[in-house]
């Protein structure tokens, strides 16, 4: 079903993605960050829609059928770091900053941090070019008071 879009992804020197694509890309990378720690949460789910809803203001309805499409993407794309390095080319670092925000949202969600997720986190915020440093602030900018 995304064959194409991953192809165009994970070429050698891919181009910009379209917004349609971008979007895709983004909650496939939400969904795969959501289910490294071997659970699926509802309120990861959840918290995915919402990131969808404010980002491209979409209704709830529109988010999870977006979700619904990401997650199939998710299964089907290849590993995190060329599907992570088409995102990085395609967006500028803030809102990179951003993803990374989305991110640490997806892994707090549930009220667990997960050796697992913290471990993509790492990675993750490595390949889109996003320092430690900065990761991190992100993360304090997100976690519950």
């Amino acid at each position: 079903m995304f064959a194409d879009l991953i192809r165009r992804m994970t070429a050698p020197a891919p181009q910009p993605l379209s917004d349609p694509d971008a979007r895709l890309a983004l909650g496939a990378l939400l969904v795969r960050i959501a289910r490294t720690d071997g659970r699926y949460d509802p309120a990861e789910k959840a918290q995915i829609d919402q990131t969808m809803m404010s980002r491209y203001a979409l209704t709830e309805a529109e988010a999870a059928t977006l979700r619904a499409d990401c997650e199939a993407l998710e299964s089907e794309a290849p590993d995190t770091v060329r599907f992570t390095r088409a995102i990085k080319e395609a967006v500028a670092y803030d809102q990179r900053l951003s993803v990374i925000e989305a991110l640490w949202r997806v892994v707090l969600a549930d009220g667990v941090r997960d050796e697992h997720e913290d471990s993509m986190m790492r990675m993750t915020a490595s390949l889109l070019g996003i320092t430690d440093q900065d990761s991190n602030a992100a993360r304090l900018r997100v976690t519950p008071s």
